[in-house]
């Protein structure tokens, strides 16, 4: 499936910025905006939502917590009960290391493996790049063009509004 694309090539993360708010302001659809670094305020900008990663963080470290005490309070308290000094079998204090090593673990690694699954990476996958510029020192907005989209309009658009060349680009996913 082919899919063509127009891109605006723009100088200056400001310039960029206000151009999204103006393209956006026009009705136009944008695809993506790609970037060297990160950009303060794009998401903004493009109506991005927050994302819900955080939630699911405080699920997975709560998960890791609550595996950590009751292991060792199993572990300790029935399995294999030891009088160490006359400290008792279930010390909670002595259990705070552990129980932080296992929140983080559970945390980080559920995080990643949300994270790829949302985002639909997987090992070995080819991510296509629009503009190879992007990642040195270009800014890059990609609008998906339709059968019936004017790439004059579009084009006269994007350079009123600070793109430096506006190029057109096919992509075919695989």
């Amino acid at each position: 499936m082919t899919k063509r694309y127009a891109l605006g090539i723009f100088e200056d993360e400001d310039v960029l910025l206000h151009a999204i708010e103006n393209v956006r302001a026009a009705g136009v659809k944008i695809y993506d905006v790609f970037s060297p670094y990160p950009v303060h305020g794009i998401d903004d900008a493009l109506g991005i939502e927050r994302s819900r990663l955080p939630i699911a963080a405080f699920f997975y470290g709560m998960c890791g917590l609550s595996f950590a005490l009751w292991m060792q309070i199993y572990m300790l308290g029935f399995d294999w009960p030891m009088i160490i000094g006359g400290k008792p079998h279930i010390g909670l204090p002595a259990f705070i290391p552990v129980s932080f090593e296992l929140t983080v673990l559970f945390c980080c690694h559920g995080m990643v493996i949300t994270f790829y699954t949302i985002s639909g990476l997987y090992p070995r996958m080819k991510v296509p790049v629009m503009d190879v510029r992007s990642t040195d020192d270009k800014f890059v907005m990609a609008i998906e063009l339709k059968e019936d989209s004017d790439l004059g309009n579009l084009t006269q658009l994007l350079r009123a509004n600070g793109a430096s060349e506006v190029n057109e680009k096919e992509m075919t996913k695989e």
